[in-house]
């Protein structure tokens, strides 16, 4: 028996009197019977207030990144709060223009950026372009030659940490697509080569050694094996990337963004960094800001097995679960602090057995047919990473502030899924 963690909800959560969720001043009760389900819900309190948070550690420098969760009511939210943005492909820079953010407020990122995408981000006058490959540096010394302005460009480097933790999630070992290797050599290569032509300003170094990190000595660590090659350097700027962790489940704590910034800033200040310090947290922004909310519609009992709570979403909302085991804590928003005594599993209605979206679920033992059923965290890689896998239109996206429902991305309908087909 177990009750829901409340720091896990978002900052703005309050129960009424009837012991129902309500977020931003608006019940969630009333946001799905006005949206529908499933529904993403994001506490416009709770993002602001982390941004400002990330601004405040690491100054007007640090960005956004746009992987987590991306609109463009949040782009606008980002950049009024004194974030550059972090976009990685041609679709996210349009968005953010799209959005009214200022090109020089963005940072192009990518391992593999095709020539129209590094020529976009040029002639929209990107503040920063991250280099990741000798091939890359071949495409924009063509683009260049052909008469666009060479961009500033900071040089990623991988330093050969291993952050511990998945192995998908892992960015900054040796074996891996991103960035150029710092034991190799490759990555002085990198540097004189830039400096040698004339067709990128090379203004810093950015290294980035995975997503959903705890441990905040990964980053000391990665510092530490990059300082002498940035101090013998000695660029305008060191960008340390995002991937702070974020607690989804019960036990789980993680380091908050000023926690982060003070450790990362004193461990360059330390290594003799002179360089300005900035970060590119994405997760840590976005995740723990949203609940996704669900609608039960079958519950299925298998005497001695399990019992399985079918939801109306699953997997093409939250495929973070098949990809990683992600793990997620579910509760009722009827019945936030009631007890939560018997174990589920809460299941999407796609046609995979791994279709599931909390393994092994605690919810109250009354839980039935159509009530909602709601998890937490899901602000980050939910949406973004969200597909239309056997043709489920895509959910709806809500900023709640004030007493206030927003929508900011409407539900697919039916005739969206025939809009491309020739």
């Amino acid at each position: 028996m177990s009750k829901l963690p409340q720091h896990l909800l978002p900052d703005t959560a309050t129960l009424t009197d009837d012991g129902s969720l309500m977020v931003g001043g608006v019940t969630v009760t009333d946001l799905a019977h006005e949206f529908g389900t499933p529904l993403f819900v994001y506490d416009e309190a709770h993002l602001r207030s982390r941004c400002r948070q990330a601004v405040a550690a690491f100054g007007d420098g640090v960005a956004y990144a746009t992987k987590a969760f991306l609109c463009r009511a949040m782009a606008e939210l980002a950049y009024e709060e004194g974030m550059c943005l972090d976009v990685a492909t041609g679709g996210e820079l349009h968005v953010a223009l799209s959005a009214g953010v200022p090109g020089d407020r963005l940072v192009l990122h990518g391992n593999n950026k095709s020539s129209g995408e590094l020529a976009a981000a040029i002639d929209a006058g990107v503040g920063r372009i991250v280099v990741d490959s000798f091939d890359e540096l071949d495409r924009i010394d063509a683009i260049v030659a052909a008469g666009r302005p060479a961009p500033s460009v900071l040089v990623r480097v991988n330093p050969g940490v291993d952050a511990h933790t998945h192995e998908y999630l892992t960015t900054g070992v040796a074996d891996s697509k991103f960035g150029f290797g710092l034991g190799s050599g490759d990555a002085r290569r990198a540097v004189e080569r830039i400096a040698a032509g004339s067709s990128m300003d090379l203004i810093g170094l950015h290294a980035h050694i995975g997503s959903q990190v705890f441990a905040v000595d990964s980053f000391e660590r990665a510092v530490t094996t990059l300082a002498p090659f940035v101090t013998s350097l000695d660029l305008p700027e060191l960008s340390v990337g995002g991937g702070l962790g974020v607690a989804y489940v019960e036990g789980e704590s993680a380091p908050s963004i000023a926690e982060w910034g003070s450790v990362v800033i004193e461990a360059c200040r330390t290594a003799g960094i002179r360089s300005r310090v900035t970060a590119e947290p994405g997760r840590a922004i976005v995740a723990g800001a949203a609940i996704t909310v669900y609608t039960v519609g079958t519950i299925k009992q298998i005497d001695g097995v399990r019992t399985y709570v079918s939801v109306d979403g699953g997997m093409s909302d939250n495929p973070r679960p098949v990809l990683y085991g992600s793990g997620y804590e579910a509760f009722l928003p009827r019945a936030v602090a009631a007890d939560r005594d018997i174990q589920v599993r809460v299941v999407g209605k796609h046609c995979e057995s791994g279709d599931v979206i909390v393994s092994d679920a605690a919810v109250p033992a009354d839980i039935e047919v159509g009530d909602l059923l709601a998890t937490p965290v899901t602000g980050a890689y939910g949406f973004s990473m969200g597909s239309n896998y056997n043709l489920v239109p895509r959910p709806a996206v809500v900023f709640v502030a004030d007493g206030d429902a927003r929508l900011v991305v409407r539900r697919e309908t039916l005739d969206d899924l025939l809009r491309r087909d020739a």
